[in-house]
């Protein structure tokens, strides 16, 4: 079996990471992997599409235009002429949205040469208008047709026009073109989402868990970086994010600052915007693509602090709960499926004065007592084998579907 995978990142943050994890486990166990990608760790079997030029070319003709994924015509064309050559059995798609790729162009090949496609929802941007969160804005238009949408300058943001009506349109029209088309949910929460969407006609609509690497997500010795950072005998609250926004929570990190205690201080790892102040105990670590330090920033703290509040999956508190941190969460998208009893808490109300609570509940208990339920929580909920078994059965599976059409010339047989 053939795989192509295409994303916009190779190797670095969560999706980058899961994409060369499918690789590896696929090119060791006897089938063939190659990751198409835009940025980021160049693979053993891969495809870079287009340059950073017509990634800058991209964003800012879909800033001025109001469309995204409408652009790198050149590039995807490209990319087009490789997959004629590699002829995939299956083509497995995560994130597209970086401006780096066009969508009808890809899609139309995919429908003309009936390729069995898998489609994972890492967020919401495949079925809505432009927008891959929409919870905060409590917008229910993606169900629907979209337009006026709340989020017009967030995400990939358009300076001028609402093109978000006929973009969700056009994506209905595009996907549900894809005979054999595989939709998974990286959580029961977007998976739900998805069955009243525009992609809820696909011939499977399934939820694969996101996964953990627990031979690398494990209790590490971390005394050092906590002395490194001056954390010696201070309860540590550990924040993780690749861009911190509200949305991420933010503003609840600054507000429960003020509040705490004296001996507990907060850890943020992730990009703050150079213009904010941020208070005192708050430390602020950069966001960083190296894994054995993360490990280290995980297993360091005494509990990992979630107040996203929109989130499709949450792999960071996953990672977190891998290294024995337990985890105290919003409530909100799919948060709660990460956090099983014994593994911290969720928040009810999501005020500072819960949280707080919650964050003297874990120092009293002290930290072996969450230690192994939130270790076994994590290697029997996001083993890295068992999730990857999945989609492979999924890539079987999606492969023999009937599509009415006759087999593809140099079909490779799965």
């Amino acid at each position: 079996m053939r795989v192509l995978l295409i994303n916009a990142v190779s190797g670095i943050r969560s999706t980058g990471r899961m994409c060369t994890e499918i690789a590896d486990y696929l090119n060791d166990h006897g089938e063939e992997c190659f990751i198409a990608y835009s940025a980021g760790i160049p693979y053993q079997k891969d495809y870079r599409i287009g340059s950073p030029m017509d990634v800058r070319i991209h964003g800012l003709l879909s800033r001025v235009s109001g469309t995204q994924a409408y652009f790198s015509k050149h590039a995807t064309r490209k990319l087009l002429q490789f997959m004629d050559d590699l002829q995939p059995d299956v083509v497995h798609l995560h994130n597209l949205h970086s401006n780096y790729i066009n969508l009808r162009m890809l899609a139309e090949y995919l429908k003309e040469k009936d390729i069995p496609t898998v489609l994972t929802l890492h967020d919401c941007w495949f079925y809505t208008g432009k927008c891959c969160h929409y919870t905060v804005d409590k917008c229910p238009k993606w169900k629907d047709a979209c337009g006026q949408c709340p989020r017009l300058k967030n995400d990939n943001p358009s300076w001028f026009f609402d093109r978000t009506k006929k973009m969700l349109k056009d994506k209905k029209q595009l996907f549900a073109g894809i005979p054999r088309l595989a939709v998974i949910g990286v959580s029961d929460w977007i998976t739900g989402e998805t069955k009243k969407s525009i992609l809820q006609s696909a011939k499977m609509i399934r939820r694969i868990y996101n996964w953990i690497d627990t031979e690398v997500f494990r209790p590490v010795e971390a005394d050092e970086l906590r002395k490194s950072l001056g954390l010696e005998g201070r309860f540590v609250v550990l924040g993780v994010a690749s861009v911190w926004t509200r949305d991420k929570g933010l503003g609840g990190f600054i507000r429960l600052a003020e509040l705490l205690p004296e001996n507990m201080a907060i850890v943020l790892v992730g990009n703050i915007g150079c213009d904010l102040v941020v208070p005192g105990n708050i430390l602020h670590v950069p966001e960083t693509n190296d894994v054995e330090e993360l490990v280290k920033y995980y297993s360091m703290a005494n509990v990992f602090l979630n107040l996203s509040s929109e989130e499709s999956f949450g792999k960071v508190a996953a990672e977190a709960m891998a290294c024995g941190t337990p985890v105290i969460s919003n409530g909100s998208t799919a948060n709660p499926e990460l956090v099983r009893p014994g593994c911290g808490y969720i928040l009810e109300e999501n005020n500072i004065g819960e949280i707080i609570s919650a964050l003297k509940e874990i120092e009293l208990q002290g930290p072996d007592y969450y230690w192994e339920t939130c270790i076994g929580n994590a290697r029997k909920n996001f083993s890295k084998a068992d999730r990857i078994e999945d989609y492979i059965g999924v890539y079987r599976e999606i492969s023999n579907q009937q599509s009415g059409g006759s087999p593809r010339k140099g079909h490779h047989p799965a």
